[in-house]
């Protein structure tokens, strides 16, 4: 048997300092407010650049949907595989507590920007497009449970709102981001992979930046519930005789506790508008209001920019009165009142663009308002059952609403069936109706019945009277008779036609009038190019035909002659569009009628969901009179002086290390 030698083995000392930097990103000391602010800075940044990356393709959703050829309940169904992916992915990445958030960031946000910039833009179909979109949502929902969890570490329970609320602007930021580049490139720049490439490029950039500087808490300190920064001294001390494998045992069944699970829940519901917005808003607008996908996009900035400040507003408001639950109530008030006048409006076409924007501001301003303020009162109820499973706590969220989110979207595709066929046969459609407008209107007014008979037979006499009936507005007898007369007298009506209409009026008022017999045979010799003899001659055959008849075809006559023109430039259009035109016309037709109302069905129950934070806020921890929690936090403080002067006053053990003066 063979040994290794000791010089075989590179000693962990020997290992340089940037070489260990690379993956040993722990702090065994709590970090000053400089470095502390410079890891929440970019735990903030890579967050906005995760929703970036995760909602790029919703400002460009009919882009993708028409360049691979998805159906739109084909496109949402790959949202919900991407969604389930996630939520796997987030209850995995409970593992963070064991393993470290800071190492999971950087990894994920390297692998998600190369996805953004070479794979998707790259996919050659929807198979490729969709797998690529599975694993850009797995790395997603690991992430975006480790970011949350490092804003926790960094960010004592009486910053906590703020904090978690510039973590809650990643998502808004993130939409943001997407709808003011896509706003203004857009139209420069009109394929889709070029937003794709953008977000890449960024996305790399702030990866370097996360790999170069971020770190994160050694177990031992992040383990442990800090109220304020003046706990500093004493988590620190305390550190050094953890035992974190104790504290993490059982640490799913800690979590799996009614305050915990019904909350994130709750907010997974609260929330379904905003994923809506996010994945579908410019389908919406795009499809009900006949926008421009740049036009919607500039309109959602008023969404995202009201939501951006209402979550700063909160969470500093929070943080300084030292309570949620009142925040939650209000915050939900406001966001149904915003969500009840916008579903409203979805079977108004009149409304305008300022209207949207006043309700989204009142959505928006709500929504952030709870979301800020519930990630604080959640996090603190994760604490207060076991600080050390924070990241395990956050997976439970992270789970529940992208199992949510997944089962919305699946049910949202049977709600707004009608813009599955707006998505997929309306843009044809209306190419078609934009290059043969006036074909189309004559399609839209005869009966498909009698269309389909002369597609047939195009020389059915009664179809065709029927149709030129229904386009001149003349009965099927009248322009039956117009038909027959027509042929009957086909040359003196080119006689007739050949005379000037004052020469016409002074024949009808005087037959025998010699001067006007004179120039009709002239007009007639000139216009027809017959000898005057000859003119003469059909000017006679014309004086006979009954003045009955010459009246009718004077009065319906040109109706009937316009009425057939209209139909005959139907054969101008291609075969291919017009079969196309006939067989989803009347479906799209149909849908854009439907589609309103079945889009309001929606936002009510986007509307009902939000209720479901009232109850969340009773089981969530922390009080509701800012007098009690101003109280709390006093007692606090006594607790750590009076533990600090313990330890510091107690002869330290042989084993344990001295405790830090304040």
């Amino acid at each position: 048997m063979s040994t290794l030698a000791r010089d075989d083995v590179v000693p962990a000392s020997r290992v340089p300092d940037w070489v260990r930097r690379m993956y040993d990103r722990k702090l065994d000391r709590y970090p000053d407010t400089g470095p502390r602010s410079l890891y929440l800075g970019l735990t903030v940044l890579a967050t906005i650049v995760l929703y970036y990356e995760l909602f790029i393709q919703g400002a460009v959703a009919t882009k993708v949907i028409h360049h691979f050829g998805f159906t739109f309940t084909q496109f949402v169904f790959m949202l919900v595989i991407g969604n389930a992916v996630g939520a796997l992915a987030s209850l995995a990445a409970g593992l963070a507590d064991r393993m470290g958030r800071a190492n999971m960031v950087v990894l994920g946000t390297l692998m998600t920007a190369l996805l953004i910039l070479f794979a998707l833009p790259n996919a050659s179909g929807k198979a490729e497009y969709t797998f690529f979109f599975s694993l850009l949502s797995l790395v997603e929902g690991a992430c975006l449970v480790a970011t949350p969890a490092l804003i926790r570490d960094f960010s004592p329970q009486v910053r906590r709102a703020t904090a978690m609320a510039f973590w809650t602007m990643g998502p808004v930021l993130g939409s943001l981001v997407v709808t003011e580049v896509s706003s203004h490139t857009l139209g420069s720049h009109p394929n889709w992979q070029y937003q794709f490439h953008v977000c890449g490029i960024v996305a790399l950039v702030v990866w370097l930046l996360t790999f170069a500087f971020l770190r994160e808490l050694s177990p031992q300190l992040r383990d442990q519930l800090m109220v304020s920064l003046r706990d500093r001294a004493l988590v620190q001390a305390r550190a050094a005789g953890l035992d974190v494998e104790k504290l993490l045992k059982g640490h799913w069944r800690q979590m799996l506790k009614l305050d915990i699970v019904f909350p994130a829940f709750a907010i997974s519901a609260f929330l379904l508008l905003y994923y809506v917005f996010v994945g579908f808003i410019v389908v919406y607008f795009v499809t009900v209001f006949n926008y421009t996908e740049a036009r919607t996009n500039n309109l959602a900035n008023w969404f995202w920019v009201s939501e951006a400040v209402a979550l700063l507003i909160a969470g500093v408001l929070s943080d300084r009165l030292l309570v949620r639950k009142p925040f939650l109530i209000v915050g939900t008030a406001i966001s149904a009142v915003g969500t009840a006048l916008f579903a409203l409006a979805a079977t108004s076409p009149g409304t305008s663009y300022h209207t949207f924007a006043l309700y989204f501001v009142l959505m928006a301003g709500g929504t952030g308002i709870v979301f800020s303020t519930w990630m604080a009162a959640y996090t603190e109820t994760v604490e207060k059952h076991n600080p050390a499973a924070t990241a395990t706590g956050l997976a439970v969220w992270g789970g529940i609403i992208r199992a949510t989110v997944c089962v919305a979207f699946a049910i949202l595709t049977f709600v707004v069936s009608a813009t599955s066929t707006l998505v997929d046969q309306g843009p044809r459609v209306q190419s078609i109706v934009s290059t043969h407008p006036a074909q189309v209107r004559v399609l839209q007014t005869v009966d498909p019945a009698t269309l389909a008979t002369l597609q047939r037979n195009p020389n059915d006499a009664l179809a065709q009277a029927r149709a030129v009936s229904e386009l001149s507005g003349l009965p099927v007898a009248d322009v039956a008779r117009v038909a027959a007369l027509g042929t009957r007298y086909a040359s003196e009506l080119a006689t007739l036609s050949a005379i000037n209409p004052a020469t016409q009026a002074a024949l009808a008022a005087s037959p025998t009038n010699t001067a006007a017999l004179f120039a009709a045979t002239g007009q007639i010799a000139t216009k027809l190019g017959i000898p005057p003899a000859e003119a003469q001659t059909r000017l006679a055959a014309l004086s006979r035909v009954p003045l009955a008849d010459l009246v009718f075809l004077h009065t319906n006559g040109p109706k009937v002659q316009l009425a057939a023109a209209r139909l005959r430039s139907v054969s101008t259009v291609p075969p291919a569009d017009l079969a196309y035109l006939q067989a989803n016309g009347a479906k799209v037709a149909k849908a854009q009628k439907e589609s309103p109302g079945q889009w309001q069905t929606w936002w009510w129950v986007c509307f009902g969901a939000q209720f479901l934070m009232i109850p969340a806020a009773f089981l969530l921890t922390g009080r509701w009179s800012p007098r009690k929690a101003k109280e709390d936090e006093l007692a606090h403080e006594q607790m750590v002086d009076r533990e600090l002067e313990r330890l510091q006053t107690a002869p330290p053990a042989r084993d344990e290390v001295a405790v830090p003066t304040i």
